[in-house]
């Protein structure tokens, strides 16, 4: 009896008011941030942008490694795939150095983000199927080397795709490339939408963060489905998980695909908000960063996956602009670059994550230990002694 007094009442599926408003706060602060952090300079609005961005990858990621649970050190190239996608589709690149499509579109290839976009996030997948295939069978430490291997070799094809037939332009990079065009609202110049004047930066700026609001939302509600509770039955035993019916397989494929999509968009979206990709971009580094942020943050919880991101991609923005004035304040002198810092706190930051938070900053919840409503005692503890 004192189990079933204490019991959580049963929910009816609606979203609790408590979550309601915090959402509602959430959504007032993303609404009003640019117009309070650009007060300090478009720099910080742009560091933004770039968080939003952050954020889609880290979320991508987390399918393959959070939940999946399978380690992928070439989730970068991903990124590169769909940028360079948007690019080539969005940029007189291909018109410039292929006479045939010149003659077919004398005006180059301007293809809508509406279209260049799932291109490029198919074209991801597609990619994501090709490296998963045949790597099902491996885990840990071989499946990161091959997994490495694949990024680094996407960039290296992008690196040297100029000759014979110039598609990737090398190492120089595709230049011009579209901005996000909305009806008749062009994000590279400022726009009024509902009265209001916003800068070009502010555009994107709402743009990015309804696409990583989305981002957010299909990630949390996969969480909760079949297929990820799926993924998680992987992660933690593939052997148990193909026992109770799982065709591991395919599981594993479509983790690969998924999170390749989410990178796909990712690069679209960033190779229009840049108007310039180059395989720079797209190194390994880029690649152990988004690593760190799931990491940091928590692996396989949406919301620490999030916090994870926007502390690391906001770290090089507040680096610059703290780094140099506070060691001349200290030391009179600049004793460490701000890019080697970052790297040095990236590295400390991790070790101490593994020693002291293993799980992450915000680690996610254990399975069977909710509290129960208007009680301090578990669950479980509360059934046992009922």
């Amino acid at each position: 009896m004192a189990a079933a007094a204490t019991r959580p009442p049963p929910t009816d599926g609606r979203t609790p008011a408590r979550v309601r408003g915090a959402m509602a706060a959430v959504g007032a602060v993303l609404i009003v941030l640019p117009w309070v952090i650009g007060t300090f300079g478009d720099s910080w609005i742009r560091a933004l942008c770039f968080v939003a961005l952050y954020v889609m990858l880290a979320l991508g990621l987390n399918i393959v490694v959070g939940f999946a649970g399978l380690l992928d050190l070439g989730y970068i190239a991903f990124y590169a795939v769909g940028a360079y996608t948007y690019a080539l589709l969005a940029s007189p690149h291909l018109t410039e150095h292929f006479p045939a499509l010149a003659h077919a579109f004398p005006s180059g290839l301007h293809v809508p983000i509406w279209i260049a976009l799932p291109i490029g996030a198919s074209l991801a997948a597609a990619f994501g199927i090709l490296l998963g295939a045949p790597v099902l069978k491996l885990r840990g430490d071989y499946l990161a080397i091959v997994t490495l291997g694949f990024g680094e070799i996407i960039r290296i094809f992008l690196n040297n795709l100029n000759a014979p037939l110039n598609f990737t332009n090398g190492p120089s990079g595709i230049t011009l490339i579209d901005p996000v065009r909305i009806g008749s609202i062009d994000l590279a110049h400022p726009g009024t939408v509902l009265g209001v004047r916003l800068s070009s930066l502010v555009l994107y700026y709402y743009l990015l963060v309804g696409m990583a609001l989305l981002a957010i939302l299909v990630c949390v509600r996969l969480q909760d489905s079949r297929l990820g509770r799926a993924w998680m039955a992987i992660r933690e035993d593939e052997t148990a998980a193909r026992a109770m019916g799982i065709n591991v397989r395919n599981i594993k494929l479509l983790a690969f695909s998924l999170g390749a999509t989410f990178g796909g968009v990712a690069g679209g979206l960033f190779a229009a908000f840049q108007g310039f990709v180059s395989p720079e971009s797209f190194s390994l580094n880029e690649s152990i960063v988004v690593l760190s942020m799931i990491v940091l943050g928590g692996l396989g919880h949406v919301p620490g996956v999030v916090l994870g991101a926007v502390m690391l991609a906001m770290l090089p923005e507040a680096l610059r602009h703290t780094a140099v004035p506070l060691q001349l304040a200290v030391f009179g002198r600049v004793l460490i670059d701000a890019e080697v810092l970052r790297m040095l706190l990236y590295g400390t930051a991790t070790v101490g994550i593994m020693l002291y938070r293993p799980r992450g900053l915000w680690p996610a919840p254990e399975h069977g230990v909710q509290r129960a409503v208007g009680t301090s005692q578990r669950p479980e503890s509360v059934s046992r002694h009922g």
